[in-house]
Parts: structure tokens; sequence; C-alpha cells
């Protein structure tokens, strides 16, 4: 089992959600559990695709997300 980040973002649309690791994996839905559902089968799909080597690339990678405070003017 491995994990992968996502990113889940709300519009006036629906739901929109990406994997950073795997360019061009994404998704959208009309409801939280909807794209969550959408995105691991795009996640499945994508990684369905990729070498072994591939795999291991991706799973060797580091990527962090931070939340930063910023001030705005």
């Amino acid at each position: 089992m491995h994990q992968l980040s996502v990113v889940i973002e709300k519009d006036e649309l629906g739901y929109y959600a990406y994997c950073p690791a795997l360019e061009g994996c994404q998704t959208q839905g009309d409801s939280m559990e909807e794209v969550q559902i959408n995105i691991k089968e795009a996640i499945s799909l994508y990684l369905s695709t990729l070498s072994q080597v591939e795999k291991e690339e991706i799973f060797s990678r580091e990527l962090t997300a931070v939340v930063m405070e910023v001030q705005v003017a």
C-alpha cells in the first residue's frame, strides 16, 4: 500500500481533484465523496499504465504540502 498526496478544491461547479505527483491525473465530482472516489479511480488507472520502474520513481519522491500564513495588504 502506498500513499500519494491529492489536492481537492471546491468551486461553484463542484469539486476538482488532482494528484501533483502524477502529471495530468485529475478529475471532478459533484460532492466530496464523489470526487474522492473519482480521484482514486483516476490514480489507479494512471498507475496501471506505468512500468514498475516508473512507479518506484514516483513513490520514492518526497512531496510536502504546507499551509503558510501571508500578509495581505
